[in-house]
């Protein structure tokens, strides 16, 4: 291996533990989450030396007053470097959660209920039908409580996985019907919880198709160790495929 790709590999995030990136935003995350990492190393460091100058020049001041160069100087330098990286964070996080989704962006409900994922599609109609909770009823059918009264609720596609196509966003709105869970895929960088009583969106665009795992991140009962559900990436075209086969068995 020459000096060149030792360097790519061990600057690598891949190198570093992280999951494949999968997402259009991934990369931006992952290079921050390195700066963070190179800036803590670059400060452990600096912190030792710090010290050691300070035990020294103690040792042999005449005038302790202008010790404050070395203890003041550095902590106001570390204050300004912690809030211009926590502003970077910010901003990266808030460009999948607070910025609005592209109008064409695919709708997607995700319902997080004790011990399960659930993902719901729109159908042809573009439009979610209503749900009310004194509908809920897993074993006949209907786990979100659908609505069958209300027309947009006809072509609506419920399913146990989340199958999504490749280069094109996707606008997630995040449910919980009971407690909170956390709705984590680590390949597409998204953690968001999914709070009862509100709706979170979350969006993002996937790069690369396969299948990942969709987790929960919250203590959300004795069976959280099962709360799981899949990912599955499909080029735009078998994802059309596929969206137009589960539309049809769910027409009257």
């Amino acid at each position: 291996m020459t000096h060149i790709s030792q360097q790519a590999a061990f600057l690598s995030p891949l190198s570093w533990g992280l999951p494949a990136d999968a997402s259009a935003h991934g990369s931006a995350l992952d290079r921050h989450l390195l700066l963070n990492l190179w800036i803590a190393l670059a400060l452990l460091a600096l912190s030792h030396l710090i010290l050691l100058i300070g035990l020294l020049a103690r040792r042999h001041a005449t005038q302790p007053s202008r010790l404050w160069r070395i203890e003041h100087l550095p902590l106001a330098a570390l204050a300004l470097l912690f809030a211009t990286l926590t502003v970077k964070a910010e901003r990266l996080w808030a460009a999948t959660r607070y910025t609005g989704a592209d109008p064409a962006a695919l709708q997607v409900d995700v319902t997080g209920v004790q011990f399960a994922w659930y993902f719901r599609y729109p159908g042809t109609d573009a439009t979610f039908g209503i749900t009310r909770p004194h509908l809920v009823a897993p074993g006949e059918g209907n786990p979100l409580g659908i609505d069958a009264t209300d027309p947009h609720s006809a072509d609506d596609l419920v399913t146990s996985e989340l199958v999504l196509p490749s280069n094109r966003e996707v606008d997630l709105r995040l449910e919980a019907q009971d407690v909170i869970h956390g709705f984590s895929v680590p390949e597409m960088r998204l953690k968001q919880n999914a709070v009862p009583g509100q709706t979170i969106h979350l969006h993002f665009t996937p790069t690369t198709p396969g299948t990942y795992a969709v987790l929960c991140t919250q203590l959300c009962g004795l069976g959280h160790f099962r709360m799981n559900a899949s990912l599955r990436i499909l080029p735009p075209a078998e994802f059309a495929e596929w969206l137009a086969a589960k539309q049809r068995t769910v027409q009257p």
